[in-house]
């Protein structure tokens, strides 16, 4: 990278690990557009931080190609931190809606690919840059009435990993950061459609100090985001201290 100033674009930034990036980033002098749906939370993180942000539906070939358009006319970009995703239900594969599977495909992988597909170019034909893709521990296990949510993320895992084959040679970095339990506003709570005591016992009484936080992948991000330009970070796996396995979390007895 060759600018004084390097520029990211982070997706799913309305709130969560998102958001949290974002305010990582420019606390260490990132310039930073900020993407995600909802443009009253959006235009709250940039009164915070000064980040410029984009109203832009990743599911949608049209508003990417748009957002893809207006991030790369103001400037080169230096990194894309695909950050965008979630699940819906915890259903057994035997019964879970078909619908359920496809939205989850389409936000955590399909969003991914469309938004890469459009900025990779740009990126390594100004000097190159990184490519970040926050996955789960998820996208190395399975579990009980996660499979939409798993195999979505293994699928996202695989774009990160052909890539980087791909890639060899070429001066584009690409980053996995697969985060484990992290206590977010909205995850668990879209997972089971609002259901706000379904979604707080997922965090309930975590030992050690409690489930991460997004701002502790935040962290992770941009550490990995600022090593030199040799050093390449295939795999960040962050785990709160109480949880052993993407299946085990030490829980303290009340």
């Amino acid at each position: 990278m060759s600018r004084a100033t390097p520029r990211a674009l982070v997706t799913g930034a309305s709130s969560g690990i998102g958001a949290a990036t974002v305010r990582a980033l420019r606390t260490v002098g990132w310039d930073v557009v900020a993407t995600a749906r909802r443009a009253d939370r959006l235009e709250a993180l940039a009164a915070e931080t000064g980040c410029a942000w984009l109203v832009a539906d990743l599911t949608d070939d049209a508003d990417v190609d748009r957002l893809a358009s207006t991030v790369l006319a103001d400037g080169r970009l230096d990194a894309l931190v695909n950050n965008a995703g979630g699940a819906v239900g915890l259903d057994p594969v035997e019964s879970s809606p078909i619908a359920d599977w496809a939205a989850m495909f389409d936000v955590n992988v399909l969003a991914t690919l469309r938004l890469t597909q459009a900025l990779l170019p740009a990126i390594e034909a100004d000097g190159g840059g990184d490519l970040v893709f926050v996955t789960s521990t998820a996208a190395h296990g399975s579990y009980p009435g996660g499979a939409g949510y798993t195999a979505a993320k293994h699928a996202e895992r695989e774009i990160a990993s052909t890539l980087r084959l791909e890639l060899a040679g070429r001066p584009v970095r690409v980053l996995e950061v697969a985060p484990g339990l992290v206590a977010t506003e909205e995850f668990s709570l879209n997972r089971f459609g609002g259901d706000a005591e379904r979604a707080a016992a997922v965090y309930a009484n975590v030992a050690l100090g409690g489930p991460l936080v997004a701002e502790d992948v935040a962290d992770g991000i941009v550490w990995a985001l600022t090593r030199p330009r040799h050093v390449n970070v295939d795999l960040m796996v962050l785990r709160p201290v109480a949880q052993s396995s993407h299946t085990h979390v030490a829980r303290d007895q009340r």
